[in-house]
């Protein structure tokens, strides 16, 4: 592949004075941008534009020709020299497009009109689509933005408005300069809006926007999490929030989860609403993560930047452990590492066992390729996982404290990951550069295991794989002191006595292979109270891991599970959901196999089943309110009569009704149980009307459990349908049509029916590798395999989708071959219960 040249090298933007004049309703815009900069090398000038038509171009007030080139490149004739001033201005038009990202419209409805905004979406590298500039991280740069728009809309920016008059038919906005900024960061939003405000101790406007086909009550709950976040940041990074203001708005088209526009974030709709009457306890806890996860990218990003997108995770894997961070401190009470183990530490462990997985850390060349860096079990899962551990490795005051130092000296400049590791050395006083180095740059993680010999460590897969010599400076953090603490050999001779345990607290990024001895003690810690919650959910998926990588049998899962049948704790009952789910693919074939896990599933939750039941009990912690879900889950899935009977009881009252913990297993037994055409047309129409994403969600999930294949072929075909389901949401219907057993094989197939109209709608975003990845979730079979390659390696020379299907491809194989080898003795195990 052609590696693309920096423009940054030739020629460095200070700073951008830009026009835009917006015509909405014919879907274009026109506009000047004036950049003034640097001359880095003697020739050419470049900016780069995507999709723009160029009419006019001067460089320092005279006409200069120009040619537009390859790479989004646009090549202006000069005889700069290096370190001369030179000032652009370009006069282009472009069009908005339905795409997510550049300009783009947003639609709702309101009042049984439908209504839009126009909103941008310029990370990674969209700006280029929207106006001429630099569009690379280390080209930062200042902003003055002018606006034209109709009139009778709010006008939202990065920075405050310094003017808005009306001039014709036209609002004509400006907002006040912005910071020294990556392009990437520049953002605006317009239309009809609501917001509620507070301030921060330090002053700080924060204000959270929504249409105003949401509730306003929706607001309130980010508001006071975003302004209390912000509080907190200040204080833990010790430089305050540097802009006046901070505008949180829920877009009803948004690709990504949120984006962290300086100063103006971007959400969904479902990661900042909160609506008292709708929003489930984990919905709120996920609204919480998703803010702090974006207002700590306002320092890790925004205030200091990447240099490229190789060190993209001191954008993100920072962001992905500031999040719990903030979250534990506003919410001690909610025990957020739990969440955190239950989930990050999990998706990055799972990810990070495929053969050619990415590193944390890794090269890209070509602006396609970038996309590939956002995948969130490596590059924000993993990262933050391996940023943990160094935090728990030096010390939370030695951390703390470099990180301020940190940005102290970088504020407003551009770095490299050795930027950050030689504070963070200077601080703890040992040498972070090549600790972390060994695992930022490293795929995958070790697994070690205790023998009579000592402590053996070796790269851990999961399926098949190339040979590994990879090692890895593990901290140990035994439950027992031992001497080392690190272990940076292959090797080490180190007897632990039997029952020791390895990476207590779960901060650490390996696994333990246990010798029979050891683990039989361990087990037998579960109901004494010696092993906290986190250890807990730790051990047991450490054992789904092993068995998923042929270490051990997946039938040792089936005691293991009847051993957590006494546990409590919401987090750890995840666990034993997640672990009971791995067993589901031995199984398909054999009826009575099938039928005893089922009632292996609701034997083990039934304790918990009596004692929560379904309805929530007055004062009852959060935790238990999350957990009955996980445990009426499990019971349903046993097909307990009672329990079914009163699910379909429940829904007849109303889903307006229904607890929003519980509402999506309510419609999905109810849909598996008593389907009827009336009932799929009312669940549709409903997802049409409401304004509630949280409630479009469980029913996707509800309507996607259906076992009727009319019903199948039915949703699929909505799926194209944007007037029903939006071009953001088709993943979400895909990933769980994709995974169930009725419904997997006409999905797949659909899939390969519709890929133009696939490749046509997302090929420019960051979601479009999303198909081939979830995609390989679901297929189980040596023939989904088959076929599988014969659709997707054809395309690997497309930059965007190389590594997923490769990993794809991994992923199915490894899947088909531990059905092959472990069904008969789990299916053995589970008929002699």
């Amino acid at each position: 592949m052609q590696t693309t040249r920096r423009l940054s090298e030739h020629f460095a933007p200070h700073h951008y004075a830009l026009s835009l004049t917006i015509n909405r309703q014919d879907r274009i815009f026109s506009g000047n941008v004036v950049v003034s900069g640097e001359v880095k090398q003697h020739g050419l000038l470049y900016l780069h534009a995507k999709g723009l038509a160029i009419s006019s171009a001067e460089l320092d007030g005279q006409s200069v020709t120009y040619k537009v080139g390859e790479n989004d490149e646009i090549e202006f004739t000069s005889n700069k020299r290096q370190g001369d001033t030179a000032t652009l201005r370009v006069e282009f038009t472009g069009s908005i497009n339905d795409q997510m990202h550049g300009m783009y419209p947003c639609y709702f409805k309101h009042d049984g009109t439908t209504k839009e905004l126009i909103a941008t979406q310029f990370e990674s590298h969209h700006a280029r689509e929207v106006f001429p500039c630099v569009d690379e991280p280390a080209a930062k740069a200042t902003f003055d933005v002018t606006l034209a728009t109709e009139q009778g809309v709010t006008v939202l920016g990065n920075m405050p408005v310094k003017t808005q008059i009306e001039e014709g038919n036209q609002l004509v906005t400006t907002f006040e300069t912005t910071p020294r900024m990556s392009s990437y960061l520049l953002a605006w939003v317009y239309g009809e809006l609501q917001s509620k405000s507070a301030k921060t101790v330090s002053g700080v406007e924060v204000n959270v926007w929504s249409t105003p086909a949401q509730s306003s009550e929706s607001l309130d709950f980010a508001l006071d999490i975003a302004t209390r976040t912000i509080d907190f940041f200040d204080d833990y990074f010790g430089i305050p929030y540097p802009l006046p203001k901070c505008d949180h708005i829920a877009l009803p088209d948004f690709s990504s989860g949120a984006m962290e526009n300086w100063g103006l974030i971007t959400y969904r709709e479902v990661a900042l609403l909160a609506d008292p009457k709708t929003t489930s306890v984990s919905s709120k806890r996920y609204i919480a993560t998703v803010v702090a996860h974006e207002l700590s990218h306002q320092w890790f990003g925004n205030l200091v930047t990447m240099k490229w997108w190789n060190n993209l995770w001191l954008n993100e894997s920072f962001a992905n452990l500031m999040e719990y961070i903030a979250v534990d401190a506003l919410h001690p009470e909610w025990n957020i590492w739990l969440d955190y183990s239950s989930h990050e530490s999990i998706m990055a462990l799972r990810r990070d066992a495929l053969d050619g997985v990415q590193a944390v850390q890794t090269e890209v060349q070509h602006p396609d390729e970038i996309s590939t860096l956002f995948d969130g079990a490596i590059v924000y899962a993993k990262g933050g996982r391996l940023l943990r551990m160094l935090q728990h490795h030096i010390g939370h005051e030695a951390f703390r404290a470099g990180l301020q130092n940190y940005f102290k000296r970088y504020a407003y400049q551009n770095t490299e990951g050795d930027d950050l590791w030689n504070e963070l050395s200077q601080t703890s006083g040992k040498d972070i550069t090549a600790f972390m180095n060994a695992w930022i740059t490293q795929p995958g993680y070790p697994v070690v295991h205790i023998g009579e010999q000592g402590l053996l460590q070796e790269q851990f897969f999961v399926g098949s794989h190339e040979p590994s010599r990879q090692l890895w400076p593990i901290p140990l953090e035994a439950s027992a002191p031992v001497n080392p603490s690190v272990m940076d050999a292959e090797h080490i001779d180190l007897s632990l006595e039997p029952g020791t345990r390895l990476n207590v607290g779960d901060t650490a990024h390996f696994i333990t292979h246990y010798p029979a001895e050891h683990l039989s003690i361990i087990m037998g810690q579960l109901g004494g109270g010696s092993l906290d919650a986190i250890d807990r959910l730790q051990l047991l998926h450490e054992q789904t891991m092993l068995a998923r990588g042929r270490v051990i049998s997946s039938a040792e899962l089936i005691p293991l599970l009847e051993a957590y049948s006494d546990e409590s704790i919401e987090s750890v009952w995840d666990i034993i959901a997640l672990t009971l789910g791995e067993l589901k693919k031995f199984v398909e074939t054999d009826k009575e196999a099938e039928t005893k896990l089922r009632y292996l599933s609701k034997q083990i939750a039934n304790k918990q089943y009596d004692r929560l039941g379904w309805n929530l009990r007055e004062n009852e912690p959060e935790t238990d309110t999350k957990l009955r879900a996980t445990i009426l889950g499990m019971t349903l899935y046993g097909e307990d009569e009672a329990a079914i009977a009163q699910a379909k009881s429940l829904f007849s009252s109303g889903i307006e009704n229904l607890d929003p913990e519980l509402r999506g297993l309510i419609i999905a037994t109810t849909v598996r149980h008593a389907e009827t055409s009336d009932l799929i047309d009312s669940l549709i129409q409903l997802y049409r009307d409401t304004s509630s994403s949280d409630l479009q969600m469980d029913i996707c999930s509800g309507l996607t459990s259906t076992r009727n294949p009319g019903t199948v072929q039915r949703l699929l075909a909505m799926l194209k349908e944007s007037s029903v389901v939006r071009s953001q949401d088709v993943f979400r219907w895909f990933v769980y049509l994709i995974r169930g057993r009725e419904s997997r094989t006409a999905t797949w197939q659909w899939m390969k029916d519709n890929w133009q109209w696939i490749e046509s709608t997302y090929s420019g975003d960051k979601s479009f590798d999303d198909f081939p990845r979830y995609a390989a979730t679901g297929l189980v079979t040596s023939e989904e395999l088959a076929d599988y390659k014969a659709f997707f390696l054809p395309m690997q020379d497309i930059p965007a989708l190389k590594r997923v299907i490769h990993l794809g491809v991994s992923e199915i194989t490894a899947r088909v071959q531990l059905i092959e080898e472990d069904q008969a003795e789990v299916i053995k195990r589970l008929k002699s219960l």
